[in-house]
């Protein structure tokens, strides 16, 4: 499974699925959407007042806000004709997250995040050392690699917690003559954020924008439908007495 969700993978995941209503009494909704004969990629959209449930495939999810959930996630297309998120916003109604067996979670530590923060500060340090004199060579090389060994190694080897602890700790004094007498150090770490949405969290925010458009269609179509009939009912001729 790729590790970024796009509209584009949800879209294809969804191709064939259909809504199937299992009920629908005002603010109290039960609706499957799935591809005909397979339970592959299937979920359903539980509401009740003030709480909506997604369960599926990628997890369970239940948000708490307004009386009729719908009404908060409910979003207009984009005005490319692209399904509109508010990751950020929608996560913060969350009240429980279950993706699995072992649990769940609406975000994971980020490697390319943390990757891309601390390459930040490592520049950094090479052009200070550089433009001051600070380092040789050598010693730019030698605190290059350092970071390498020392913080990069256990994003490899352990993980992300172990990284990030090993950042915190990392403290580099160099060996050449002409080198900065004071250790090499990651300042604010904590200030930066390392995590991203799960791909589950991203595809459930896609299915609910999708199968609530999906809903409004549908209803919108019911609506027309049986205005047509009682528009029929009401100019048909009187039958002959």
């Amino acid at each position: 499974m790729s590790h970024e969700c796009t509209e584009e993978r949800f879209l294809k995941d969804v191709a064939a699925h259909e809504m199937i209503v299992i009920r629908d009494e005002g603010v109290h909704r039960h609706l499957r959407f799935k591809m005909p004969g397979t339970r592959n990629m299937c979920f359903d959209l539980i509401t009740w007042p003030g709480h909506l449930c997604y369960t599926g495939d990628m997890g369970t999810y239940v948000f708490q806000r307004l009386e009729d959930m719908f009404e908060f996630f409910r979003t207009d297309r984009r005005r490319d004709g692209r399904l509109g998120i508010n990751l950020s916003y929608w996560t913060e109604k969350l009240i429980a997250v279950d993706g699995s067996r072992a649990g769940g979670k609406a975000k994971e530590f980020s490697d390319e995040k943390f990757k891309r923060v601390i390459n930040e500060y490592r520049v950094g340090w090479m052009r200070s050392a550089k433009e001051r004199n600070l380092l040789d060579k050598e010693g730019r090389r030698d605190l290059w690699e350092a970071v390498d060994d020392d913080v990069f190694g256990p994003l490899q080897d352990s993980g992300g917690e172990r990284a990030l602890h090993a950042a915190y700790e990392f403290s580099h004094r160099p060996n050449s003559r002409d080198a900065l007498r004071e250790p090499w150090q990651f300042d604010d770490l904590w200030d930066h954020d390392y995590t991203e949405y799960t791909f589950h969290m991203v595809w459930c925010c896609y299915a609910l924008a999708w199968a609530i458009e999906k809903y409004d269609a549908a209803r919108l179509e019911r609506d027309h439908e049986e205005a047509l009939a009682i528009n029929a009912a009401m100019t048909a001729e009187p039958a002959p007495a």
